[in-house]
């Protein structure tokens, strides 16, 4: 059995004082390893996100179309439920690739992902077969996201045992490039089909392209990666009898390791995720639903806003071979916690300046008792309906208790009072007030909100690009993949992919559109904290350990 190596994590050690590393791999294999690899995670992705750019029409087309804000956050719902099941895939095939190698886990998440994202292509809609369409969205769903669970993470692992010694932070940055462009082609997609479509068109069949599109791109990710080589750490210690027969078991009693999860699932995964999902995912909904920004000059928005992750994720993947992946997580987490209040208020701001006025100039009250809207019940009595209708129309309130015992008042600016659930009278009183219905583009400030957009970015880029580095130096090698696939995917999952839901919901609760922000901002302070405390210095380890 090898030596176990020093570990030199929380010193700034130059690497040329360090045991020298193993024989590295030629540049050629390390190209054709990065390539495949990156293809595969785009498609992962590309198939995975495709599910959130559409996610406001899964709302009419797979859920009852009586109830528009209740579908739409099962839509979300249903985006986050594929987010949820990640941890198991992430523990099924961790524990394979531990046990039997990094390159057929690979071929098999593929292929499951890909499979799952051509028949969502094929689903019948609500109208045709009832309950059974988002029944079986749900199934293909779950599928998709045991996928994911294997795939991110393990991948991050698999490449950075390919990198480079001292180069790692550069080199493995390129894999998280795949989540953005995963979004760009996906939105593009959109966009593009909604500018050669009609509205009906694209409804009926024109949202199903992306996803049997994926049919193409399966065939390319399996073939390219029939042809990968097995990792050269997992190599060495298959040739060393040192595998371990039961990874998950070991991860969990191994205090350092299950320590050193902890860590990753509450501060880098989770501020990454956070950053993701906040930032690239809700940004498209938050624009269309809330904002009402027209569906496809929202789409361009966010695809140009995308592009600035690219130079910048690779340039802090350097930076952090250069200065640590300590520093530049925590700047990364700090940025973000700072940033997405603002930012979201001026997507609003710059989006729909009369909304923004209506809302501040304006007071909208509602009394009632139990008044209690839920996303997923039928509306109990006419405050609840009324808290849905301004959901619904963007509109912010504020609620108070009845003045009259089992009696609904609505209140808007000196339009007068309205008794219990009138919508027609409640939409005339707020047009009389100066409520758009929807976005005036000729007030839309594109530069700036497209500006706004890329202000996220840095603080995504600061923790992303040494993100995949990072997943792989905290961990031993006989559990690695495990150890990081795991705790990454429970994050994501738990924390960053159920975010946009959380944040419309505790929006709808709080009757203001900037309410639910709180959600990531709050945890993105908390995962700076944790690391201010506990992260190490990672850069420097080697990784046989």
């Amino acid at each position: 059995m090898m030596p176990r190596p020093f570990r030199c994590e929380n010193l700034n050690v130059p690497d040329r004082h360090l045991p020298a590393e193993p024989p590295q791999e030629s540049s050629a294999i390390q190209r054709k390893v990065i390539i495949a690899a990156c293809f595969g995670t785009f498609m992962e992705w590309y198939d995975f996100l495709t599910f959130a750019s559409l996610a406001t029409y899964f709302s009419v087309l797979f859920f009852p179309p009586d109830n528009p804000v209740a579908a739409l956050l099962a839509s979300l719902a249903t985006f986050g439920v594929g987010m949820l099941v990640r941890p198991l895939g992430a523990a099924l095939f961790g524990s394979l690739a531990d046990k039997h190698g990094r390159r057929p886990v690979f071929i098999a998440t593929i292929a499951l992902m890909g499979v799952t994202t051509f028949c969502v292509g094929l689903l019948p809609t609500y109208a045709q077969v009832g309950l059974l369409a988002p029944a079986l969205l749900l199934i293909l769903r779950l599928l998709q996201g045991l996928s994911v669970g294997g795939e991110i993470g393990g991948s991050a692992v698999y490449i950075t045992e390919h990198a480079p010694a001292g180069k790692r932070g550069a080199y493995t940055s390129v894999l998280q490039l795949m989540g953005p462009l995963g979004i760009l082609a996906s939105t593009f997609q959109v966009v593009l089909l909604q500018s050669l479509l009609s509205s009906e068109e694209f409804s009926a069949w024109g949202w199903r392209v992306p996803f049997l599109l994926s049919a193409v791109l399966l065939l390319i990710s399996i073939r390219s990666r029939m042809n990968l080589h097995e990792s050269p750490v997992f190599r060495r210690m298959r040739e060393n009898n040192a595998l371990s027969r039961t990874p998950l078991r070991e991860c969990i009693t191994d205090r350092r390791t299950l320590g050193r999860m902890a860590l990753l699932f509450s501060c880098v995964s989770a501020g990454g995720s956070l950053l993701f999902f906040s930032s690239q995912v809700y940004t498209g909904v938050y624009l269309k639903s809330v904002v009402k920004l027209d569906p496809q000059l929202a789409g361009t928005l966010v695809m140009l806003g995308t592009l600035a992750l690219f130079p910048l994720t690779v340039f802090c993947g350097w930076l952090s071979d250069r200065v640590g992946r300590r520093p530049v997580l925590l700047a990364g987490l700090l940025l973000g916690c700072l940033a997405i209040l603002p930012v979201f208020k001026g997507l609003m701001h710059y989006g729909n300046p009369a909304l923004e006025h209506f809302n501040r100039a304006v007071p909208v009250a509602l009394f009632g008792e139990s008044c209690a809207y839920g996303p997923f019940t039928k509306a109990r009595n006419d405050c609840e309906r009324n808290q849905e209708l301004f959901v619904k129309l963007g509109v912010s309130y504020t609620l108070f208790t009845a003045q009259i015992p089992g009696q609904a008042v609505v209140r808007i600016g000196k339009a007068g009072q309205i008794d219990g659930y009138q919508p027609e009278d409640v939409k005339r009183a707020l047009k009389s007030e100066g409520w758009p219905e929807q976005a005036d583009p000729r007030q839309a400030d594109r530069l700036m909100l497209t500006l706004l957009l890329m202000a996220t970015v840095l603080p995504l880029a600061l923790i992303t690009g040494p993100q995949t580095a990072v997943l792989a130096e905290l961990f031993p090698a006989r559990t690695r993949y495990t150890a990081a696939a795991l705790p990454h995917n429970l994050s994501a999952g738990w924390i960053g992919g159920l975010s946009p839901f959380m944040i419309t919901l505790l929006s709808v609760k709080a009757g203001g559109a900037l309410s639910g922000m709180w959600y990531p901002v709050v945890l993105l302070a908390a995962a700076f904290v944790i690391g201010l405390l506990f992260l190490p210095e990672t850069r420097n380890i080697h990784l046989d350990g």
